[in-house]
């Protein structure tokens, strides 16, 4: 398969890596002043990958585009809609999208494929690819499951059957809006458990896991989607990557932001927390977990410490009333 990878960043080199160790013909795009693509364009690795000889590393967005039948997209989420403009410069009837990404749009509300699709292409050339599992895993050839959702049954499958290998078992996904919610919220739990690492409550992360996942499942519900995807592979099964792992970019994020440090690199569950919080206004869905991490990350200067801070949020949520376990 003729496969472009939109994005070379951590996620992007990866795919592109990985596919091209599959056997597809991969090029890999990025822009020329990314830093991202003058590493691999300098270097030809980065401190991820080692990008193979095959992969045709350039920044030519319409020799990517047309080089491909399958797209693959891996940028920031907030970034998604005016980067489609872009490719949709081109002719992109007979291609696929595959979104690598996680993420909500803040100022929409809309998930990353219904940005796609608001764009101008068709739902039925739209997939996404998320699920657990670490590139610093991968590339030691730790295996892990992860999950290809599409409103096209037969795109969905061809995907995962074309893509699957010893190191990734794809699962088919069966839930597009849980699919995704799930794999974004999961983000905004990551923050929560680097805060709770922060504070030196480790032990309140199986709580968090229990709460944070039903959380989602009622907003996914309420929605329209399967709340039982809240369980699935792209929300709960990716939470040992994110909630406990030292690579998680969010989980990173909620630990220094406690010790009052700034975190380098993209934390994609800060923007998907005011996302999630308009969401859950917009269909009356109580969301405690996320509504704390927005206020921790865009509340008002109250003049107290980033950890008081975040103690105070943890203890405005033990005050919550008595409720029953699994509420609506």
């Amino acid at each position: 398969m003729k496969v472009s990878v939109l994005g070379c960043g951590r996620w992007g080199s990866f795919i592109a890596w990985y596919l091209c160790n599959q056997g597809h013909e991969v090029y890999s795009w990025g822009p020329e002043d990314d830093y991202s693509y003058k590493v691999l364009k300098e270097t030809g690795k980065n401190e991820y990958v080692t990008l193979d000889a095959r992969i045709r590393l350039t920044c030519d967005l319409q020799e990517a585009v047309e080089h491909a039948e399958t797209v693959i997209i891996s940028i920031s989420s907030q970034g998604l809609r005016g980067f489609v403009k872009r490719i949709l410069a081109y002719d992109v009837s007979e291609k696929n999208f595959v979104l690598c990404m996680k993420g909500i749009e803040v100022d929409t509300g809309s998930r990353l494929s219904e940005v796609l699709v608001q764009s101008g292409i068709s739902a039925d050339q739209v997939a996404v690819w998320v699920g657990p599992g670490h590139i610093q895993a991968f590339t030691q050839g730790i295996p892990n499951c992860m999950v290809i959702d599409s409103a096209n049954e037969t795109l969905k499958r061809a995907l995962a059957d074309n893509f699957k290998s010893d190191l990734i078992r794809f699962y088919y996904g069966s839930d597009l809006i849980g699919t995704e919610i799930g794999a974004a919220a999961k983000n905004v739990m990551g923050i929560v458990a680097g805060v709770l690492d922060g504070c030196g409550y480790v032990s309140l992360k199986g709580s968090l896991m229990s709460r944070g996942a039903r959380e989602v499942a009622r907003l996914i519900k309420a929605m329209g989607g399967n709340e039982l995807s809240a369980y699935g592979l792209a929300h709960l099964g990716d939470y040992e990557a994110t909630l406990f792992s030292e690579y998680s970019h969010n989980r990173k994020y909620g630990e220094m932001l406690v010790r009052g440090e700034k975190f380098a690199k993209l934390a994609e569950g800060v923007p998907t927390a005011a996302a999630m919080k308009k969401l859950g206004e917009k269909y009356g869905v109580d969301l405690p977990i996320t509504n704390a991490v927005y206020e921790i990350c865009y509340g008002a200067d109250d003049g107290l410490s980033c950890r008081e801070r975040c103690e105070k949020m943890l203890a405005k949520m033990f005050a919550r009333d008595t409720k029953s376990e699994f509420y609506s």
